[in-house]
């Protein structure tokens, strides 16, 4: 799911600047055509659809993992303020120790927990641009107008690429996380009941 995940993440942005260039919110901004995914604005849009599918999939088979396993409460809660700002002051001095990768750190989990938040309001400001009629109470109500729900979008968006930033800044930090992220994981002591090998018995 990770890296299935960074795959349509990877579409999405591409994409979404290619979208973005065609119609800009911000008139000095446009993003470098060597950044963004499809030949035009419309090539860029069939990437998006593309990505979207892919996200959503992989992202209600995650969210159901997560709270069917009981993942989500286990892996990112609680979170302490005092954790929070230990863990920042240990990765500005690159003493970020994580010994346990099996363990989220405080600003692992906070950033979780907020990419998660991040996710839903991404998703419903996009159904919005998507289908403006079809949404018209969804769009009114959370967003007032079109304009608005692209404004949120397009923040939503600078967002994750900030978590992916420091996500990948994190795993630079500790190296063998990115072995873990290839190899499935360090092995979990289950808490089961270990048996010694018994010796082969003599002939």
């Amino acid at each position: 799911m990770h890296w299935a995940n960074a795959v349509a993440m990877f579409i999405m942005i591409g994409s979404g600047w290619k979208i973005y260039n065609d119609e800009v919110i911000f008139g000095w901004l446009h993003f470098p055509e060597a950044l963004t995914i499809g030949k035009w604005a419309q090539h860029g849009l069939q990437w998006h659809f593309l990505g979207m599918w892919i996200l959503a999939l992989n992202g209600i088979a995650y969210i159901t993992y997560g709270l069917a396993t009981g993942r989500f409460r286990r892996m990112l809660l609680p979170v302490y303020w005092r954790d929070i700002l230990q863990t920042i002051s240990e990765t500005l001095r690159f003493h970020l120790a994580h010994d346990d990768l099996t363990k989220y750190n405080a600003v692992q989990k906070l950033l979780y927990i907020g990419v998660l938040c991040v996710g839903i309001v991404i998703v419903l400001s996009g159904l919005c641009i998507w289908k403006p009629v079809q949404f018209s109470e969804m769009l009114s109500l959370l967003f007032g107008n079109f304009q608005n729900a692209r404004l949120v979008h397009f923040l939503c968006m600078s967002a994750i690429v900030g978590f992916v930033v420091v996500h990948v800044a994190l795993a630079l930090l500790v190296p063998r996380t990115l072995v873990n992220m290839v190899t499935g994981g360090p092995n979990v002591d289950d808490g089961g009941p270990h048996i010694a090998p018994q010796p082969e018995p003599a002939e």
